[in-house]
């Protein structure tokens, strides 16, 4: 199958696109590395399966150039991490908002190319106390408040998604990702986890934003992956939505004490203040947890990889390539034989 992966060479794409080639499709590739990196698709671009092409989605005329032929698309390319959102909200909207409609409408006009439509967790908000399904409330706060930019940008990218998909037929599915975390991912733009090995391979204190409570789910790219291309090959998921990730909670205080851990780190811990990073007027979320029952009815899709797991084969990518010497619990962490060589992405795992 001819494929278009948008923003595969970002973190998520680049496992995605691996995945695609070793399911043995052929992969064009659209990015315009603003915050993707080359280096995600070296063994990608090495297999002889994969097209790449720096440029904006946004961009109709690119997009007439690559689409034909293609039977399926991934839309992936998009403004990502909270304080690239704060610092530059109405380049991030305009960015989310106009690739999602160029990708939707040039699918739509040549012939109805399916598309899986990446969304985020974040469209929830304030969201609830509970576990949040797929047709909770979205609770975003005041229009002053930068970080909710990126929520509502997302909300109206899946409701052209699912407008497209009832008014003009296009095949879609939509899938809202909750943390996703493993190898390759950086954390300049916000991500908590390499920011937090980072710090903790080099032995400096580690940032932990306001009182740690704040708890969150963290999914391993290779369970994304495999969830995703479940939804991808399930027919029944078109015109919907879907949760993805894993629903093991924690909080980002005992993240934080994990990874030092994990790390064998002299790394201590250091409390600060929202205001500090995010100036004032910042509102967090005190608990996401997704519901992963939609996702399991229609594919049958479970995480498989645990917290403590996915935290070992982030540490372990992260000390490679930045140098550091692999931690010695590391080291001696039992993976799972399906892991022990794992590079990110599982596409050969059975749900």
């Amino acid at each position: 199958m001819k494929i278009l992966v948008s923003g595969g060479a970002g973190f998520i794409g680049s496992h995605l696109t691996d995945a695609l080639v070793r399911q043995g499709h052929d992969v064009t590739v659209v990015d315009n590395l603003s915050t993707g990196r080359l280096e995600n698709l070296q063994w990608a671009l090495a297999s002889g399966r994969v097209r790449f092409l720096r440029g904006d989605v946004r961009n109709r005329r690119l997009l007439r150039e690559v689409l034909p032929g293609v039977e399926r698309v991934f839309h992936l390319a998009a403004s990502v991490g909270v304080r690239n959102i704060i610092r530059r909200p109405l380049k991030s909207l305009m960015n989310n908002i106009q690739g999602a409609a160029s990708i939707l409408q040039s699918c739509s006009e040549l012939g109805g190319i399916k598309v899986v439509l990446f969304s985020s967790s974040e469209i929830y908000g304030k969201g609830r106390a509970g576990k949040l399904s797929e047709d909770s409330d979205s609770v975003l706060g005041a229009t002053e408040v930068a970080r909710w930019s990126y929520a509502a940008s997302k909300v109206i990218d899946e409701f052209m998604a699912l407008g497209y998909g009832a008014d003009r037929g296009l095949p879609v599915v939509v899938v809202r990702c909750f943390n996703t975390c493993g190898p390759r991912q950086v954390g300049r733009f916000g991500m908590v986890l390499p920011r937090f090995i980072h710090r903790a391979l080099r032995g400096e204190p580690l940032s932990v934003y306001g009182d740690g409570q704040q708890s969150r789910c963290f999914s391993y790219v290779g369970d994304v992956v495999r969830g995703v291309l479940l939804l991808a090959d399930t027919p029944e998921a078109e015109g919907d939505v879907f949760n993805i990730g894993n629903d093991q909670e924690t909080t980002i205080l005992d993240l934080a004490e994990r990874v030092i851990r994990l790390s064998a780190s002299p790394s201590k811990i250091r409390m600060i203040p929202y205001t500090e990073v995010y100036g004032e007027g910042f509102e967090d979320v005190r608990r996401r947890v997704p519901s992963l029952e939609r996702i399991h009815r229609v594919t049958g899709f479970r995480p498989m990889v645990d917290l403590e797991t996915l935290l070992v084969l982030t540490i372990r990518d992260l000390a490679h390539r930045r140098g550091f010497p692999v931690p010695s619990p590391v080291l001696e962490y039992p993976l799972p034989e399906l892991l022990r060589t794992a590079a990110g992405s599982l596409p050969s795992v059975p749900a």
